[in-house]
């Protein structure tokens, strides 16, 4: 057998794995976007670098949109076969896709009338609508922790991940020529002390492993900074220099986060009295997916759930729906609170309201999240001072601050303990994915004081015989 990697190879997003046997049935682990690449991003998704009608199966780990967002694209480029995944990872792929449908055609439409003025073709975008509702029937869903067998010699076994509610570690036995082979695929682990979510499962002894590596090289500083530093931030902004406080998050996992955060800080009684906006459908969507699924919840969360049936809900929440109630935000003259979607700033509503605040320095712009550096936020990250927002240059004039603390991915201990249980002898294989190369080397060479002897970084489209 074969294994292809076809994105988050060498950089963090795009996630894909494709698993070729003897007798030719193909298995791809994740149909992930690339995401905030820079000029190279609409590129990189439009061509996969395999077939989509010869996929066989599509095993997905987990819901963020760099691991699933290009799943409507392999519909619409011919691919009829059966998708697998946990059960809150269908719903939540469901409500993230047509997001998604639909940020692609607002964008679109947003840049196609500045490319026609300047005499530049229209834009297409990957996907419409149509092609998630073409998609979503082809979903089979599996519970953690039960070995399912797709057909003779194809078995699979989902494990929690701790990254995102429903997020998985998938693991397949694979029967070729009277040798069972097992390959697992980390797809995104979590913390070990996530401030909502349970700890990442242990899972059987791999003979190849697929690692993700986005934070190989750091450690994480301690979520029960968390709190605090959101409070900082609010006073700061939003008290002392009177002005708005935006902060770009994912819909799914960081935005309930910080919403945590708040209401813990409201049941302390330092929630500073200024209005919260969450500019986010989806965001609301997933905010109420999230709550149904209260048996991933960690010990901590379900002992505050005791006093506080909603821990994400406080005094001053507004959920923002339409577009108009989007824009008036922009007009407000108070501070306040904005989180918005999405978390590198390279799309959807934030962008906007990155547009109509940078330029002032009362305000602050808020990066709580890994962001790839051509994407709107890690250009911010990284210092930029002037940055360009659909076409147009702006100084950034705005506070730029980083809350590194809030993340969802494990640090190095995490993806070590991770694979703790593990025999690295028996291990013949280990590709690092979703990561930066030079992060994965350094993780790489700690992995090899570890004792695994084949640590492999593979690149885009690279294809390895096991």
């Amino acid at each position: 057998m074969k294994i292809g990697f076809h994105g988050a190879a060498r950089t963090v997003t795009g996630s894909k794995h494709l698993i070729t046997l003897d007798n030719g049935r193909k298995l791809l682990l994740d149909c992930g976007m690339f995401q905030g690449m820079g000029k190279q991003t609409q590129e990189l998704n439009s061509h996969f670098g395999f077939s989509a009608a010869e996929i066989s199966y599509l095993i997905l780990s987990h819901a963020h949109i760099d691991h699933c967002g290009l799943i409507p694209k392999l519909v619409r480029d011919g691919f009829t076969g059966k998708i697998y995944s946990t059960p809150a990872t269908r719903e939540l792929a469901g409500i993230l896709l047509e997001d998604s449908a639909e940020i692609q055609r607002d964008d679109t439409a947003f840049v196609n009338k500045r490319r026609a003025r300047q005499g530049l073709p229209p834009y297409q975008p990957l996907y419409d609508p149509a092609d998630v509702a073409r998609t979503l029937p082809l979903f089979n869903t599996v519970n953690y922790g039960e070995w399912n067998t797709l057909e003779p010699g194809i078995d699979v076994l989902f494990t929690d991940a701790g990254h995102i509610i429903g997020s998985a570690a998938v693991h397949l036995r694979l029967a070729e020529k009277g040798e069972t082979t097992q390959i697992s695929f980390s797809g995104d682990v979590g913390r070990y002390n996530d401030a909502i979510l349970r700890s990442p499962a242990d899972f059987p002894q791999a003979d190849h492993l697929i690692l993700e590596s986005t934070y190989g090289n750091r450690l994480h500083e301690e979520i029960l900074d968390t709190v605090e530093q959101l409070h900082g931030w609010i006073q700061h902004t939003c008290m002392e220099k009177k002005g708005k406080l935006v902060i770009p998050a994912f819909s799914v996992g960081r935005t309930q986060e910080l919403l945590y955060a708040l209401n813990t800080l409201e049941l302390e009684g330092r929630l500073p009295p200024v209005p919260v906006y969450v500019d986010s459908p989806l965001s609301l969507e997933a905010t109420a997916l999230v709550k149904k699924y209260p048996q991933y919840f960690n010990r901590t969360i379900r002992k505050v759930m005791e006093s506080d049936s909603d821990p994400f809900d406080f005094k001053g929440l507004q959920f923002i729906k339409t577009v108009t109630e989007s824009k008036h935000l922009n007009d407000l003259p108070e501070p306040c609170v904005i989180i918005s979607a999405s978390g590198m700033a390279d799309a959807g509503r934030v962008k906007h309201h990155i547009r109509n605040t940078i330029g002032n320095p009362v305000n602050t712009i808020l990066i709580v999240g890994y962001c790839e550096p051509h994407s709107l936020g890690g250009r911010l990250t990284n210092g930029a001072r002037q940055v360009s927002i659909y076409g147009e240059d702006f100084e950034v004039r705005a506070e730029v601050g980083k809350m590194l603390s809030m993340s969802a991915h494990g640090d190095y201990d995490d993806l070590c303990q991770f694979i703790s249980k593990q025999a690295p002898a028996l291990v013949r294989n280990l590709f690092l994915v979703h990561g930066e190369y030079r992060v994965q080397e350094e993780f790489a060479r700690r992995l090899g004081r570890k004792g695994y002897k084949n640590v492999v970084i593979p690149e885009r489209h690279a294809e390895i015989t096991l």
